[in-house]
């Protein structure tokens, strides 16, 4: 089964695609950037797994594809928008030591000026209509900045836009011509929403996504924490404490590993932590090695290792907030889905006296049937993470949940869709099963229609009250009707 990904283009009005593209690496894809002003060529990139990149130049009319960003070794150079002459293409590329800076690419001369040097990530953006100005975006420690860039003097500004999460709100478009930009804001207290940005530095709420509920309601902000893991590496987190929390040593605590594992826990408005530190739960998330947003050394630094050194990362946090006095070191509780789901399953396993509640939602069991029933794009990704199947079996089942799971102790919800295709059902009732042989608690809950996540409203609703039940019975002692 092939898993490349290959451009197409469709002629208008008739509907008929015709690939430009004929990719032979099954880790491989395509995915186009932008047209050409005169629309000649379409711009995209061509990644090879998670760790390799480049930037072409497709003629349309042929098929043609030139490379812009021909380098050595595994780099990333990732492109999101060229400029309304066609001379320029804005980029990002990770070449500086393995973290992601903004250059602008000349077609002509493929020869890159840089914009940005940190150490951080920063994303490309888009050109204003005029072209003499374009944005990135500044990832510093989960929390997102939009920077404008003066085109001749790459003088950068915030423009006043408020801190937080922010994303442009309609890709590289969101410029408009009367100078204006559309942007979408969200931080820990406040809901996504998108917001208009005038020619004068104004900012304008433009939609109300919030219940009033939400809008009256005083929130307990997330507070950026860093701390040393086992090993000195130091991690950040965030962490949601209760309004007004006395420091007797009495308070739950629910850890929330991100999924991924290349991702990253953003300082967004979370749902989740907002539910239990509104009802007097200590809540922390922790970008562990493996994550995203750090640099690539410390993305592959679990390499071969998952459920290892980064599980030792989320007990770190513990430590962390047990050393606060805030906390009951009896009451601790994990929360996770996907990669979370399986850094639930390994910790309780692992770890089986540190957790008093879990709740796994759509995590990975068996890395081995992960492989066997999860499409071909995951098989690759799976492999990048862990290595060959064959010659690194040992490390398969020494990063599987399923090696460790009949040792656990804690309480567990599973909570799965029944057509997930990214972790299939499988897993869930692989989990299920084993430890209602073994005697253990264990609730599971296989939601009709979903698939990796929930959409429908009403199973969400679901997902939350349940969750929440299941930590206040397990870690408060509350006994009420769930």
């Amino acid at each position: 089964m092939e898993s490349s990904i290959n451009l197409a283009v469709m002629e208008w009005p008739a509907g008929k695609a015709r690939l430009l593209t004929h990719e032979k690496d099954p880790k491989a894809s395509w995915d186009a950037v932008d047209w050409s002003p005169d629309g000649r060529y379409l711009y995209a990139v061509r990644a090879v797994g998670t760790d390799d990149a480049d930037v072409y130049r497709v003629e349309v009319k042929s098929g043609a594809a030139e490379n812009l960003t021909a380098h050595a070794g595994k780099v990333l150079m990732q492109a999101s928008a060229v400029s309304p002459d066609g001379k320029t293409l804005l980029m990002s590329s990770n070449e500086k030591g393995g973290y992601a800076n903004v250059a602008l690419l000349d077609v002509a001369s493929k020869k890159r000026r840089w914009v940005t040097d940190t150490q951080w990530e920063a994303h490309a953006g888009g050109f204003s209509p005029q072209g003499d100005t374009f944005t990135y975006i500044l990832n510093a420690d989960g929390r997102a900045a939009i920077n404008f860039v003066d085109g001749k003097t790459l003088k950068a500004s915030d423009r006043g836009v408020p801190a937080g999460l922010n994303t442009p709100g309609a890709g590289p478009t969101a410029f408009r011509e009367d100078g204006s930009y559309l942007f979408s804001h969200q931080d820990s207290t406040h809901a996504p929403n998108l917001y208009l940005l005038s020619a004068g530095g104004a900012v304008t709420q433009v939609t109300h996504n919030e219940s009033p509920v939400l809008t009256s309601a005083t929130l307990p902000s997330s507070q950026l924490v860093t701390y040393k893991s086992f090993d000195g590496k130091m991690i950040s987190a965030l962490v949601w404490v209760p309004f007004n929390l006395k420091r007797d040593g009495t308070a739950p605590v629910v850890v929330m590993p991100h999924g991924g594992p290349t991702g990253q826990t953003l300082d967004s408005f979370n749902p989740r932590a907002i539910l239990l530190v509104s009802r007097g739960y200590v809540v922390i998330a922790p970008n562990v090695r493996g994550s995203t947003g750090y640099g690539m050394e410390f993305q592959k630094a679990n390499y071969k290792d998952l459920g290892g050194a980064d599980l030792k990362d989320e007990i770190a946090g513990v430590d962390f907030l047990k050393a606060t006095g805030f906390v009951d070191t009896h009451k601790v509780g994990i929360w996770g889905g996907s990669y979370g789901g399986f850094m639930t399953l390994m910790a309780i396993g692992k770890n089986p006296d540190l957790w008093a509640a879990a709740v796994d939602e759509y995590g990975i069991l068996d890395w081995y049937t992960m492989l066997q029933h999860e499409d071909a794009r995951l098989q690759e990704y799976e492999k990048t993470l862990l290595g060959d199947p064959v010659a690194d079996k040992a490390v398969y089942e020494a990063s599987s949940p399923l090696k460790y799971i009949r040792e656990e102790k804690a309480p567990l919800l599973v909570l799965q869709g029944e057509r997930d295709i990214r972790v299939p059902k499988e897993e869930a009732e692989q989990v299920v099963d084993i430890l209602k042989k073994e005697g253990r608690t264990v609730d599971a809950v296989y939601y009709p229609e979903e698939g990796h996540g929930f959409i429908k409203r009403e199973h969400q609703v679901d997902e939350l009250t349940r969750s929440v039940g299941w930590f206040d019975k397990y870690l408060k002692g509350e006994t009420k009707a769930q």
